[in-house]
């Protein structure tokens, strides 16, 4: 007998065909509300079964749901963990152009999610969101050198980090206009904007906007 030809398919693992699942899920989430968004529609976008995705996720819509978000959460995470080298207002460029390709790709998903309302959203889901919101400031932080932040520089930054949010979500509703690399530019421009006036108030922050001034004569 001679060999078998090798198969058109293989079989997945069970972390392949979680990942497949959840891939499939997110792409669906990401140009739909979740409550819009059902197991079959999951199932067919992924070519299998819906026993199948039940296999995977037995607590169903939510349980899948709440994978997916995690899985985009964490995406969102790394989208500020630009490498601390060179002057800070480039990186954070470089940051929120990540972040705002991440909103381009995922428009009505990233819209469902931080608008709420949805009628998968638990205490664990928005927890998830919060932790997006929470590791970005850290991260800023990270970038401005600062490793104990005081109150109105934390304040300061997590208020810039809704700014951006809302930002993106306007600018989701307002057809993506202005054009991205102008919207990044100005959530930059604000960044600064807020640290200067908080300066006014915060010896701590005073001295992170004379080290900006100091970058711009380099």
């Amino acid at each position: 007998m001679t060999p078998s030809a090798t198969p058109a398919y293989r079989r997945l693992s069970v972390e392949e065909r979680r990942s497949q699942l959840l891939d499939a899920a997110l792409s669906l989430f990401a140009h739909s509300a979740p409550e819009d968004v059902s197991l079959d529609d999951v199932a067919e976008a992924a070519g299998v079964s819906r026993p199948l995705v039940y296999r995977y996720f037995p607590g169903g819509k939510q349980q899948l749901y709440e994978a997916a978000l995690r899985s985009a959460a964490e995406e969102l995470r790394q989208c500020f963990d630009e490498p601390r080298e060179g002057p800070l207002l480039p990186r954070l460029s470089h940051a929120l152009d990540r972040y705002l390709t991440f909103v381009d790709e995922h428009d009505t998903g990233f819209s469902a999610l931080l608008q709420g309302g949805s009628v998968v959203e638990t205490s664990r889901t928005t927890a998830i969101v919060d932790g997006v919101r929470r590791a970005a400031a850290e991260h800023i932080f990270s970038h401005l050198g600062v490793p104990d932040p005081g109150p109105r520089l934390r304040m300061t930054v997590r208020m810039w980090i809704t700014a951006v949010e809302a930002a993106s979500l306007i600018w989701l509703d307002e057809d993506k206009q202005p054009p991205v690399e102008e919207l990044r530019d100005w959530l930059v421009e604000q960044f600064t904007a807020l640290l200067t006036v908080t300066a006014g108030r915060d010896p701590q922050t005073a001295g992170l906007v004379g080290a900006f001034a100091g970058e711009g004569r380099h």
